[in-house]
């Protein structure tokens, strides 16, 4: 029986896309070949791969069938002239032909001759590892930790994704030239971001790394940290199976020792720098002399232990996952935070706070003029290190120096105090026309917020306002102080290009809130 399209003689459909409609100019299909990352173009004619044989059936069809399984695929051509293959039996299509298995030859013992075979036996050659592309598409990305380090924003932006020989690379071509990058690799940019899979770990992201749907979340053996979204959960479910496979397939290559290592880190390890001594001789054993090349072996032996010591080193991660490093209060989301310290206001706030009234709020400039960065850097380093954190203590004298680190404290937040999930809905507000109508949004707005950011909010915009009562010595007006949280309070989570108009609502929202503090968050 000749394989045809089936009753109604249609063409099948080709395979589904993972491209945002939005992308236009990106291709149109997703990319999973298998064996090459280029794709043969119009000038050179597809070439039938390892395991399959090819013939024309009475019907004028191009058929390939596999020389193992018997099993067949058509080939056929999609609107935009792209090659596909479609198998009648199952009704299914693909943008390469599946893989033929090759036979494996069983081993050839190189030190046992063949008792009934004159000749020695001869050794098998090495084998070649062909590296393939496993998956190449359009997704968004970012990365949130470098190296253990959090970085302080999430840059999102779409990237031509190639996954390949165990290696997750993002090139950051633009969107007019990953189209023609992918039919001709060499036009394709320097990757931005390349992550090695192997040691690495794949999740979904929870609500608190990312408001976006369908995000994964990946962390690379050095302690990377990064985000992958794509708006179609059929298509980032394929890239997780993808990401994942690859990952076991790097893991079977570990060493036993570097396996345990990746899947926990055990102090209590009984290998331990010590074990260098297993090459030293025993007591009252005659010393060895080195033959030629002695030297040169045991400097490799102590190049491969110190190269295997420092590779089990465990991540920066995964000591803050075991409670061996814990948190910090710079950059720590605020949920987090809150629920570390029982409380619903974090506590280097309201010493802030306390510390900043104590001083006098007619302090000329204060929260406008910027004090000694070193001194300020200092004070971040000992929140995150001392819990007995004294803001009386004489290093600390300049006031502006306490203000300077608490407006650093909330522009380091991954989520700002307003989260990204109302930055939309704030600037609406603003908007509006009827001056009562937009307060009755704003204040709607604020008292929606989670408990740690309305609360945070309520203390500290209680504190700006008597901090504004005080405008005719310290001339900070109620503008002044928008001005000056305004940017870091309410951000958008992407780069805009109307960055300069979108500013000028941030400032509008808190100055609104602090004009309308007592109805906003009245006296308990």
């Amino acid at each position: 029986m000749q394989p045809g399209l089936g009753p109604s003689n249609q063409r099948p459909p080709t395979p589904e896309t993972d491209y945002p409609d939005l992308l236009t100019s990106y291709p149109e299909e997703d990319y999973s070949p298998v064996g090459s990352f280029s794709e043969p173009g119009p000038a050179s004619p597809f070439v039938t791969p390892p395991g399959w044989s090819c013939h024309v059936s009475p019907d004028g069809q191009t058929v390939y069938t596999n020389n193992i399984t018997e099993e067949q695929w058509v080939r056929l051509e999609s609107q935009h002239g792209k090659t596909y293959f479609y198998n009648p039996d199952d009704a299914s299509v693909q943008w390469a032909l599946p893989q033929a298995p090759v036979p494996v030859p069983a081993p050839r013992n190189s030190h046992k001759s063949n008792q009934n075979s004159e000749t020695p036996a001869q050794a098998t050659p090495p084998e070649e590892k062909i590296k393939t592309l496993d998956k190449a598409g359009v997704l968004h990305r970012t990365k949130i930790v470098d190296k253990g380090k959090r970085l302080r924003k999430k840059h999102w932006s779409a990237s031509w994704t190639v996954l390949e020989g165990g290696i997750l690379t993002f090139f950051k071509d633009s969107k007019n030239s990953a189209a023609g990058g992918l039919r001709q690799p060499s036009k394709l940019s320097t990757p931005e971001f390349t992550v090695d899979l192997k040691g690495a770990s794949l999740t979904w992201a929870p609500k608190d790394k990312s408001s976006k749907k369908n995000v994964l979340e990946l962390r690379s053996r050095d302690g990377s940290e990064y985000l992958i979204q794509h708006d179609s959960e059929a298509i980032i479910s394929t890239w997780h199976s993808a990401i994942t496979q690859g990952i076991q397939e790097m893991s079977t290559d570990l060493p036993p020792e570097e396996e345990s290592e990746n899947s926990g880190v055990d102090f209590r390890s009984s290998e331990r720098l010590g074990s260098w001594q297993e090459d030293e001789p025993r007591p009252g054993a005659a010393p060895s002399t080195p033959g030629p090349g002695g030297l040169e072996g045991d400097v490799s032996k102590v190049r491969q232990k110190l190269l295997r010591f420092l590779l089990r080193r465990p991540t920066l991660q995964s000591l803050r996952e075991k409670g061996y490093i814990k948190d910090q209060v710079f950059g720590c989301p605020l949920a987090e935070l809150c629920e570390r310290e029982k409380s619903s206001v974090p506590r280097f706030v309201q010493q802030s706070i306390r510390a900043v009234e104590a001083r006098g709020l007619d302090i000329d400039g204060l929260y406008r003029i910027s004090g000694n960065l070193a001194t300020i850097q200092k004070l971040r380093y000992k929140v995150d290190h001392d819990e007995r954190l004294d803001l009386e203590d004489g290093h600390w004298e300049d006031v502006h120096v306490i203000t300077g680190a608490l407006k650093l404290f909330f522009r380091e937040l991954p989520e700002p105090l307003f989260p990204f999930s109302h930055f939309r809905q704030f600037l609406a507000a603003i908007k509006l026309q009827d001056p009562a109508t937009r307060f009755r949004c704003v204040r709607d707005l604020v008292r929606s917020l989670p408990a740690p950011n309305h609360d945070t909010l309520r203390v500290l915009f209680q504190h700006l306002c008597r901090v504004i009562e005080h405008g005719e010595r310290n001339r900070m007006s109620v503008q002044n102080v928008a001005i000056v949280f305004g940017p870091t309070l309410l951000r958008p989570e992407t780069e805009e290009a109307s960055m300069p108009m979108t500013m000028v609502f941030q400032n509008q929202v808190v100055e609104l809130i602090l004009q309308q503090c007592s109805d906003i968050f009245p006296p308990h």
